[in-house]
């Protein structure tokens, strides 16, 4: 299976899709405890969830699971958080701090080397031509990477998680107006919670390639996933009539953000 599709579009906006994929190879798949096999901490459906909100809108998908290699993390395995609980480039547990791997069979560095070259680095190698090609056409590119999680994770952190929750690593990732935009939209969308750089300031793709200075703006929105399933467990069932209200107010979002980019273009 490749381990990226790509869906070309003509906006600037880019669409970063790096955990809704559920392919295990075989062989990697053989040394996974029955609960990794669960693939529990996936973001379930936000492919679904995000699609068709913007016409025109670039999508990079990776089809492989987190659990084979996390596209989000450093591939150095430099830890996003420094001091708190998360998870590798190459997952030994899940968000509840379980082992999903057979004892013995836990991934090593010669594993964590072939998973780099065959699953990140061409993810991201499509990423990047991506941002290359749609700055080549507007002057600039919004990277908005899509993720979700479930509502409680007491060891990555306490509480009930906001319903929106938007990263730009304290703004360094993207225009001062894209951040308030978007945090705008989603602090008057009813019955909807939100906070800006909480918890999740944005991983390590929005970070990366989050060069406002240099025409290419990256921000991450991570959403609680009891927004759209109609339960955060197996089998983390896509509730349509629930999504229906939220693919509302994220195609808002994708609008403005679009609308944004483009008068950057102008100016």
């Amino acid at each position: 299976m490749n381990p990226v599709e790509i869906r070309q579009g003509s906006s600037p906006v880019i669409l970063g899709l790096p955990h809704t994929g559920t392919h295990v190879p075989d062989a990697i798949r053989a040394r996974l405890n029955a609960h990794g096999r669960l693939l529990t901490d996936t973001d379930w459906h936000i492919h679904q969830l995000y699609d068709g909100l913007l016409d025109g809108a670039t999508t990079v998908r990776a089809t492989f699971h987190r659990y084979v290699i996390d596209a989000n993390r450093d591939p150095s395995g430099v830890s996003l958080y420094p001091g708190q609980n998360t998870t590798g480039l190459v997952p030994l547990t899940d968000f509840d701090n379980a082992p999903i791997w057979n004892a013995g069979e836990e991934p090593g560095e010669g594993d964590v080397a072939e998973r780099l070259a065959g699953f990140h680095a061409p993810y991201h190698a499509a990423l990047e031509a991506e941002i290359a090609r749609v700055k080549a056409l507007h002057g600039v590119a919004v990277l908005y990477d899509c993720h979700s999680i479930r509502s409680h994770c007491p060891f990555l952190f306490e509480g009930r998680l906001p319903d929106f929750n938007i990263g730009t690593d304290g703004g360094r990732t993207c225009a001062a107006e894209i951040e308030t935009a978007t945090a705008a939209i989603c602090a008057a969308a009813e019955g909807y919670t939100s906070i800006v750089n909480g918890r999740f300031r944005g991983g390590w793709t929005t970070r990366h390639y989050g060069r406002p200075e240099s025409g290419v703006h990256a921000i991450q929105m991570e959403l609680a996933q009891a927004t759209h399933l109609a339960s955060e467990t197996v089998p983390f069932a896509y509730d349509p009539d629930k999504a229906a209200p939220l693919r509302g107010h994220l195609k808002t979002i994708l609008a403005r953000l679009e609308e944004i980019a483009l008068s950057m273009k102008e100016d």
